[in-house]
């Protein structure tokens, strides 16, 4: 059980502060900022909560674990992405219940494209891909920004989850360095939410997708499934291409942690 609890406050604490990020703070940090604060929540959370459940926080890293870890069972699977997308479900309820609160004026001048004035707070309009006014379409979900296809957005989920899940399973390996894990975990996901951003405002986990899709209606669902195809393949590709590496790895006691590449 406390594996599953911590699943579900790691992926509530993402989707909080990493969404957060660019709902609350888009226009002000930018993509690279964002960018910045996802991959500093999960290095955060994976020295937080890693030696309690691994630190998965996304149903394409279990996904991919399940494939690579004959000790990680289908019912852990099952259990581990019950919990995500509970928490990514929390996590999002809170942050539109911060926007709640807050007159969402500014969105007159987006819509007019008018700048600001320093006296208007101004959510993320970076983070706006359905070109609506709805205030929920500002929860940083994942949508094509204008004039991006969906095999585009497809591709990009894909090519950036195989990505980051690789890093995943590298880093956490026996031939990894553990106590680096989480900071390299950390900057990937930085690097493919800078990449992806432009793009579809970047899932690369199906639960960070869900929770702030609960909340915005039909104007996220029509493409959530890119959100869940492009990520749980690019997982399972990442999970083939690292057996198939990992498989020809012999580590051998010579001097420091060499290795041969039979």
């Amino acid at each position: 059980m406390r594996k599953y609890l911590a699943e579900f406050f790691g992926t509530m604490f993402l989707v909080l502060l990493a969404c957060g990020s660019a709902v609350l703070a888009g226009p002000k940090i930018g993509t690279l900022g964002i960018g910045l604060c996802f991959g500093l929540v999960l290095v955060c959370l994976v020295y937080a909560i890693g030696k309690i459940s691994g630190c998965h926080v996304n149903p394409a890293v279990s996904f991919a674990v399940y494939l690579t870890d004959p000790n990680f069972k289908g019912k852990d699977f099952l259990g581990y992405v019950i919990a995500q997308l509970l928490g990514a479900a929390v996590g999002a309820a809170f942050l539109w219940w911060l926007m709640a609160f807050q007159d969402f004026g500014n969105l007159a001048y987006i819509t007019n494209n008018v700048p600001v004035p320093e006296n208007v707070f101004e959510f993320g309009g970076i983070t706006n891909g359905v070109g609506t006014t709805d205030k929920v379409s500002y929860l940083a979900t994942n949508v094509p920004q204008a004039g991006v296809i969906w095999s585009t957005a497809l591709l990009t989920e894909f090519l950036l989850t195989f990505f980051f899940v690789f890093i995943v399973l590298g880093s956490t390996s026996k031939w990894g360095t553990s106590a680096l894990a989480g900071v390299a975990i950390g900057l990937g996901l930085g690097l493919v939410n800078i990449v992806g951003i432009p793009i579809d405002n970047c899932s690369v986990n199906p639960a960070r997708s869900f929770g702030p899709a609960l909340f915005a209606g039909n104007t996220a669902w029509a493409d959530f499934w890119i959100m869940i195809v492009g990520p749980m393949l690019g997982a399972a590709f990442a999970a083939f291409c690292w057996k198939s590496v990992s498989q020809r790895v012999v580590p051998e006691e010579v001097g420091t942690d060499q290795v041969n590449i039979s």
